[in-house]
């Protein structure tokens, strides 16, 4: 079930994305390093190195794509105008992901390197903590429930 955020926890929450949405590379790079089997999902970096493909283009770019699908989210979250938006960016990931394999599992690894990585590149404490656990349980809920009816 969705939870909703209060104004402040919205803020915050935005706020504290911003300041750590544009260090792309590190967070996809944490997320591969937590979880070999996720590196292993993408073609181009199977079975390769991460520390050798972390400075490349190819890693960049799609750190870009990855971070940047939940940048867009996180922009849209709060303004109930933006649910039909929210709901083709969500349906459009799990329908993609489904096609490819991508099971729940990874999407739970792949949210707990990325509270792992905000726990240590964000002023972490309680509220952050809070913040972030219901603002992630919010959208992978909705994220979890379209990989499941996905076709």
């Amino acid at each position: 079930a969705v939870t909703p955020m209060s104004a402040d926890q919205l803020a915050l929450f935005k706020s504290s994305w911003n300041t750590v949405k544009h260090n792309e590379v590190d967070i996809l790079y944490a997320v591969f390093k937590a979880n070999p089997d996720i590196q292993a999902k993408f073609p181009q970096f199977a079975g390769k190195d991460l520390d050798s493909i972390k400075d490349s283009a190819d890693f960049a770019v799609h750190s870009g794509r990855i971070v940047g699908f939940f940048s867009e989210v996180i922009g849209l979250i709060g303004n109930p105008e933006n649910r039909p938006a929210l709901k083709t960016l969500i349906d459009g990931l799990a329908s993609s992901h489904k096609a490819r394999g991508i099971e729940k599992a990874q999407f739970e690894e792949f949210r707990a390197s990325l509270v792992d990585y905000l726990s240590h590149h964000l002023d972490w404490n309680d509220t952050m903590k809070s913040t972030w656990d219901l603002a992630l349980n919010n959208m992978f809920f909705y994220i979890l429930h379209a990989l499941e009816v996905a076709q």
